[in-house]
This record gives C-alpha cells, sequence and structure tokens, in this order.
C-alpha cells in the first residue's frame, strides 16, 4: 500500500479521521482481469493464508475505486474475505482526473451501462474463483452507486448468497443504459440484501425508503432495509464531512453478523 493514499479529487477534502487498514498479513494490490473486451482494473485483497476464501465483490462508491473503497477491501480480507474491487468506469474514462461531482456525473457516470458493469462483476467473480476464492460463498456490497448496482446484482447473479447495499438509490427515471431499478427487482433477487440507509440522506428520501422496504415485504423476500434516523448520505465514507462514526461502526457490525446468518463466513 501507498505511504500516501490517493483519493478521488471531486471526494476531497478528506479529513483528519480517515482510516487506513495495513496489509500485515494479506496479499493485496492492483490486478487486471479479463472482462468482455478488455483486461480490466481492480484492487484485491485477501488473507495471506492458504484459501479457498469466500468471496466479497466490492462496487466502488461514485468516485470509483480510490483509497477508501481500497481500504474496504482490506478490511474484509481481515476478516477472512477474499474482497475484489473492479474499476467499474474503465471504458468511459478515469474518475481520478474529474475535479468535482458534476463534471464526474456528466463525463463518466452518465455514459456508464448496467449491463457492462454487471458483466465486469462476473468477471471478477470468475478471477477469484481462479484465484484462491470459494464461488459457492459469495457477496457483494456497495457503497452509494455501488449500493443501487448492489441490489441489481443480486438479481443478477444467481450464485450470490448475499448482499449488503449501503445507501444506494432505489429508484429513478430508467433510459437504455439504466432500464431498472431497485424497486423493479425487489421480487427477483437470488439472495437476501441487507440495506443501510440515512434518514437524513437527501438523495434517497425516507419515503423512497419507505416505498422500497414495502416492495420487498409484499414480494415475500428476506431482504431487509435498517434506516439510521439521524445519519445523512455516505456515514460510512470515514474520509467525508458526512462520516458518523457511531453509524459506521454499527454498519459494519451488521455487514458481518449478515453474512454470517446466510452462511458466507471463512472456515474456522
Amino acid at each position: 500500500m501507498s505511504s500516501q493514499p490517493t483519493f478521488a479529487p471531486a471526494a476531497q477534502p478528506v479529513p483528519d479521521h480517515v482510516i487506513t487498514t495495513g496489509t500485515q498479513g494479506l496479499v493485496a494490490g492492483e490486478i487486471r482481469l479479463p472482462a468482455r473486451d478488455v483486461d480490466l482494473p481492480a484492487y484485491r485483497a485477501a488473507p495471506a493464508g492458504p484459501g479457498p476464501h469466500p468471496v466479497v465483490l466490492v462496487v466502488q462508491e461514485i468516485f470509483g475505486v480510490h483509497e477508501h473503497i481500497r481500504d474496504v477491501t482490506r478490511r474484509l480480507a481481515r476478516l477472512g474475505y477474499l474482497a475484489i474491487a473492479p474499476e467499474l468506469y474503465f471504458r468511459q474514462g478515469d474518475p481520478s482526473q474529474a475535479a468535482s461531482v458534476d463534471e464526474l456525473r456528466e463525463r463518466i457516470v452518465s455514459k456508464v451501462p448496467d449491463d457492462q458493469v454487471l458483466a465486469d462483476l462476473d468477471a471478477a467473480l470468475d478471477w477469484a474463483a481462479r484465484n484462491g476464492g470459494d464461488a459457492t460463498k459469495l457477496a457483494v456490497t456497495g457503497f452509494c452507486w455501488g449500493g443501487r448496482i448492489t441490489w441489481l446484482y443480486a438479481a443478477h447473479q444467481p450464485k450470490v448468497k448475499a448482499g449488503v447495499a449501503w445507501y444506494g438509490r432505489l429508484l429513478g427515471p430508467t433510459n437504455e443504459l439504466q432500464p431498472r431499478h431497485p424497486i423493479d427487482v425487489a421480487g427477483r433477487l437470488h439472495a437476501p440484501v441487507l440495506g443501510l440507509y440515512g434518514g437524513q440522506d437527501q438523495g434517497i428520501p425516507l419515503e423512497q425508503v419507505q416505498r422500497f422496504t414495502a416492495a420487498l415485504k409484499e414480494s415475500g423476500s428476506a431482504s431487509t432495509v435498517h434506516v439510521y434516523p439521524d445519519a445523512p448520505h455516505a456515514f460510512y465514507a470515514d474520509y467525508r464531512p458526512s462520516y458518523r462514526p457511531a453509524e459506521a461502526k454499527d454498519g459494519w457490525a451488521r455487514l458481518q453478523d449478515w453474512l454470517k446468518q446466510q452462511d458466507v463466513t471463512p472456515a474456522a
């Protein structure tokens, strides 16, 4: 790991309370994996000991696979998982070159098709299965932009055993690149998903969360949503002013409990 972690310029400023997870006892770093028409960059972290290890696909925030997402993969690796975060904007551009969120959305994010993202996550799973991962124990977790994708991937990939979606968008207008949203697949999830949301999230109003929760209940899904009443969007993002330590700690504990409940756990 670099001694000077890099965050997306569009995500600045970075407060002093950023969490840094070291690589001791881990195999961690950048890789390339075959995905459709490209060698896709990704960051992976896993225990240095023998596997196979259960696999967690980590879906990036809107800012891409910057240092926070890389650190999350290392946090998961310390729990015994092979965690892999593919660069899901790779064909559309480099998010580290965007100076603002608006520029990032307009120049890159708005051009990323959902079907490309889901296929690239499949490619990351294939790579993990060939490189020390146990594909029979598969989870997916994502943050912000990746929270939405987490729900969609749980409806796409039958091998998924558990998902944890952090404050991902649930509904909204559709288009050719985004033909459906989580509310459209609430009854078609292959595995239970835990949603973690903030009651003060200005981009995902509580009314939308409640509407989505009702759709899950109506479908008979085993998925569930937990709302932190006083938390804003991105409450887990320790490098942002939105970070809420208590809610972040509780959410991380809930993630671990959820994976255990779905039997996506490392061997004893």
